[in-house]
Formats: C-alpha cells, sequence, structure tokens
C-alpha cells in the first residue's frame, strides 16, 4: 500500500499488498489490487465493492464508494493515471531485459513466441492476449514483477503518435518491427511511408544502447532504418529471406503438421519446426531467435521452446471436426480473429498446401476487412486471384465490403453471400462434407467478439 500509494500521489489509510492488478472483476484473481477504470460504456467505481468481495486487495478509487471500508482503498485523483504510474513504476524498479514489439501483422504471434522462448531462459513475463493499447501497455506493465529477468510487451497503433507514449512507459531494450503493411490506411494520407513512421515511433522510447530487430524483406526497411538512426539508435539488425539478413531464412517447407525452417542466425545454422503453419510466422520466429542469440541466451533451449507452441484462438489454430465420418474430418481453420489483405493472403497460402480429405473441398469463408480506407472496394476485389491461386473451390462472403470480392468471384467459385454473420453462420454448416478444409477470417469490427466467431461457433456445434 506505501508502494502504491508512493507510485500514483494517492491516499492509502490501510496496510495490503497486493500480488496482481485488475481492471475486470470477470477475471479478478484473489490478492489483486482492482482499479475502477472509468471507460466510455462502462465505469468500474460500480463494481468495487464487487472486486474486494471477489478477494481484492484493495482497490483504487477516485471517489468513496459505498460498501467500500477506506483501509481497503487507495484514493487518486485519476483511476486511469494512476493505472500508468503504476506501470511506470514497475517499469523502473525493474532488472529486466525488456523487448518491445510492434509491426501491421504479427505482434501479438510473435510477443508469444518472445514469451515462451525466453520463459525457457528465466523469469519472464509477457501479457495474455493482446494488451497492446493505451490501456493494455500500462496494466501490463503493472503486473510485471520486481524480479523478472526478461519483460515482452505489444505495442499497436491505429493512428500517428499511439506508440510515443507507450514506448516512453516500455523504454525497451530491444524493438521488433515485424512488418508493414496496408493496415489502418485510411488514417495514413501517406500510405505505406506513414503507417513505417508511426511504427517507428518504438525507437523514442530507448535509450542509445537500444537495439533495433527489422524485417529486411520490407520495402520499407530503408525508412525505417533513417528513422532509428535519426532517433539515436545505432545498433540495428535484421531478419528475413533477404542473403544480407543478419538472421537469415534459408529454407521453409509447409506442410500439414507445421513447418520446417533452416536458418542462418549470426553465422550459427540451425534446424528446427513450428506448428504454426505459414512462411509469415518462420520470418518472425526468426526475429526472435535473433533476440535471444543478441542476449546470449541458449538457442536450443528457446526452439524447444518454439516448438510446442499451438496458435491460439481465432489466429490460425486448427481443429478437425466429425461430421459424420470419424476416418474424413473437416479440418477447420480459425482465423476469425483479425483480417488484413496481407494476412487474407498469407492464410490462403496455407490453405492451398492443406490437402483436402476424399471427396472434400477447400472453402473460405471471409468477413469484411476494416479501416482500408478509399481504396477498400478494390483491395476486397484483389483478394479473387490469390485464393484461386490458392485452388480454393468455394467462397462464402459475408458483409457488405466482402460483396465486392463476390462480384468478383467467377460464378463456379461463389458460395453464397450474407451481409449479416448470423445469416451465415445458419447456412454455413449444411453445405459441409466429410473431407472439406474450411478457412474463416474476418476483421474483428468494434465489438468485444469478433463478427465472424459466429461462423466458426456454428460449424462447431
Amino acid at each position: 500500500s506505501v508502494e502504491a500509494a508512493k507510485a500514483t500521489g494517492g491516499k492509502a489509510a490501510g496496510q495490503w499488498v497486493a500480488t496482481g492488478v485488475s481492471i475486470d472483476t470477470r477475471t479478478l484473481n484473489k490478492g489483486d489490487l482492482f482499479i475502477a477504470i472509468q471507460g466510455d460504456a462502462m465505469d468500474g467505481h460500480k463494481f468495487a465493492k464487487d472486486a474486494l468481495a471477489k478477494g481484492a486487495a484493495a482497490v483504487v478509487i477516485s471517489q468513496e464508494v459505498e460498501g467500500v471500508p477506506v483501509e481497503k482503498a487507495l484514493i487518486v485523483p485519476d483511476t486511469f493515471k494512476a493505472m500508468q504510474d503504476l506501470g511506470i513504476a514497475a517499469r523502473n524498479r525493474s532488472g529486466a531485459k525488456v523487448i518491445g514489439v510492434t509491426g501491421s501483422v504479427g505482434k501479438t504471434g510473435t510477443k508469444e513466441m518472445l514469451g515462451r522462448a525466453f520463459s525457457a531462459l528465466g523469469y519472464t513475463h509477457y501479457s495474455e492476449k493482446s494488451l497492446n493499447n493505451h490501456w493494455g501497455v500500462p496494466l501490463s506493465l503493472a503486473r510485471m514483477d520486481a524480479g523478472c529477468d526478461f519483460g515482452v510487451f505489444e505495442m499497436g497503433m491505429n493512428h500517428a503518435n499511439e506508440i510515443a507514449p507507450l514506448t516512453e512507459m516500455v523504454k525497451p531494450h530491444i524493438a521488433i518491427i515485424t512488418t508493414i503493411a496496408p493496415v489502418h490506411t485510411e488514417h495514413f494520407p501517406d500510405g505505406l511511408d506513414g503507417i513505417a513512421k508511426a511504427k517507428s515511433e518504438i525507437f523514442s522510447g530507448m535509450d542509445s544502447h537500444g537495439v533495433a530487430l527489422l524485417n529486411r524483406d520490407n520495402p520499407e526497411y530503408d525508412l525505417i532504418v533513417s528513422e532509428a538512426k535519426r532517433q539515436g539508435i545505432s545498433k540495428i539488425f535484421s531478419f528475413g529471406k533477404h542473403e544480407h539478413a543478419d538472421s537469415r531464412l534459408l529454407e521453409c517447407l509447409v506442410a500439414t503438421n507445421g513447418t520446417r525452417i533452416r536458418a542462418l542466425i549470426l553465422g550459427e545454422e540451425i534446424n528446427f519446426v513450428l506448428k504454426d503453419a505459414g512462411p509469415h510466422n518462420a520470418t518472425n520466429a526468426l526475429s526472435v531467435l535473433l533476440a535471444i542469440k543478441l542476449l546470449g541466451g541458449d538457442l536450443n533451449k528457446a526452439i524447444l521452446a518454439l516448438r510446442d507452441i499451438e496458435p491460439p484462438a481465432g489466429r490460425g489454430k486448427r481443429e478437425y471436426l466429425d461430421i459424420g465420418d470419424a476416418q474424413n474430418p473437416v479440418t477447420l481453420i480459425d482465423e476469425s480473429y483479425n483480417a488484413s489483405p496481407v494476412a487474407m493472403q498469407a492464410a490462403f497460402k496455407v490453405m492451398a498446401l492443406i490437402d483436402p480429405g476424399r471427396g472434400g473441398r477447400r472453402i473460405a469463408i471471409l468477413g469484411d476487412m476494416y479501416e482500408l480506407g478509399n481504396n477498400s472496394a478494390q483491395m476486397h476485389r484483389d483478394l479473387a486471384m490469390p485464393l484461386q491461386a490458392a485452388g480454393i473451390d468455394l467462397v462464402y462472403t459475408c458483409g457488405p465490403l466482402m460483396k465486392n470480392l463476390y462480384d468478383a468471384l467467377p460464378e463456379q467459385n461463389r458460395g453464397a453471400h450474407r451481409d449479416e454473420a448470423p445469416e451465415m453462420a445458419q447456412i454455413v454448416p449444411e453445405v459441409l462434407v466429410p473431407g472439406d478444409v474450411v478457412l474463416v477470417k474476418g476483421s474483428r469490427g468494434g465489438g468485444e467478439k469478433p463478427r465472424m466467431q459466429l461462423v466458426v461457433e456454428a460449424l462447431r456445434q
């Protein structure tokens, strides 16, 4: 209570010790410090009493709350700022090596790989889910144990000047930029250059000893290098297929059971297998192993940890559904969490490598891609060619933007179009036959739950 009051400039009347930090009573653990955040739709103060009943050590509030004893409260002027202050205090007391990750596509997967790989080498803190925005980052920082050896943080953005305040808090020793792609383009009139500069804000929170790890295959590579140098970063390493990459992908063979990778990491040749299919994941894994090698870690231990990672729900997880013939199941690839043109094409390439079972077909069920700006309709239409190249037999489209793709497809590849996910969820299960391979992919939209998740749930049922 004394440390928390000092960090936030708040008042704590009682003595208590918190073992975690929570902003949601649904996932609160016993011993957590509950912060009553005021959001657009919800005020956490309404749940402060409930948090204590569920075993919270104390609550952070900005006004007195009925039923909350004063000795169980830390009273601050602004609870959101208090969460940031707690995150900054946790970072400042930490002796951990800190790795920050950003990029248009692949941040969460890379953060997950970093977390697992570094956990094989020492006590590692990394955020569950994608806590990568203005409230997720300070929350994840505040949860970092003082005794950690390594900390891994993901930073996301939809606009310019959103990563700068996050990296000021995180202060990474190593920054990884996975890739630059046309995501959130509506907020960037200067296109990919603007996005690359916004991602490069990650360097602003680093000191002169900071290390940048950049994707050498990215068209924006030179621009990001110059941005890094402009911000005082001189230690720059690269990863990718490029012949001059410091962590170089020599071979990547995608098969149904995973991806075999041969790579050269600062001159050391390694071979390993990843369960998560797709060349983009192989490239991101190289950034992880490069970070391990630069920090003097054991590559073999890290590789063993990576080998066991299953793709998370909604991000390429595969499952097998028995729809009447157990020997010939339907393969479901759940990519319902998010979508951009680059991620769509990567998913189609994975589909092309999976052979359907006896009598089965390749089927894609695709939802709208958001935040693509003026060129959005064309970007949806442009998916027709890569879909055909991947040998996808039937395409079902969901949402008004995807209607553009539906109209661009040849007659024989059209499954059906529906404007809403619930309608799509009703029709899709009936068209499946044993042996089909089904990809479900779409953008999250504004809601808590990705819209295309409804389709995935209908298929599971």
